[in-house]
């Protein structure tokens, strides 16, 4: 009975490793795919003077224009202070501008400019070169599938703390 126990132990340990080794590398492989994406579109929105981030900040306000710095921070998984510098250097840029809210004069919200609008063109030109550029090779079925595979890996993670 003793030798059953050692060799449980060691298949338990492999197992383990495996999902260890397992992880690891889907871990390494969606953080190396993204960076990598967002390598590309930044350089793709060089041109625009938008830098990292400051696109989805200005396709979340081209959608729904006059949200506060909050909501938007919310909405892209950055921390508070992250989006109100981030809304500085965009405002500074004079992509954006903050007003009163008319309702509630405490809140602050985030109103795309002129500018702003002018680029939302060249920012969805670049998600697309760069989408394209991404999935070479790859099937729009493969592709669809991908997104279908990552939403789920993201709601894995997003959901309450897990029962194991």
């Amino acid at each position: 009975m003793a030798k059953k126990d050692k060799s449980d132990k060691k298949n338990k340990s492999a197992k383990k490793k495996d999902a260890a080794d397992r992880s690891a590398s889907i871990a390494a492989a969606v953080t190396q795919a993204a960076r990598a994406m967002r390598t590309e579109l930044s350089r793709r929105l060089s041109d625009s003077g938008l830098y990292a981030g400051q696109d989805t900040v200005v396709q979340l306000l081209a959608d729904e224009d006059g949200l506060t710095p909050g909501f938007l921070a919310q909405r892209l998984g950055v921390k508070a202070p992250t989006m109100t510098r981030t809304i500085g250097r965009m405002e500074v840029q004079g992509f954006v501008e903050r007003r009163s809210d008319d309702k509630d004069g405490r809140l602050t919200t985030v109103h795309l400019t002129a500018t702003g609008r002018d680029r939302l063109d060249q920012i969805v030109a670049a998600a697309v070169e760069t989408e394209e550029r991404a999935t070479k090779g790859l099937s729009g079925k493969e592709v669809r599938q991908l997104v279908k595979l990552l939403a789920v890996v993201e709601a894995n993670l997003v959901t309450d703390t897990p029962k194991d």
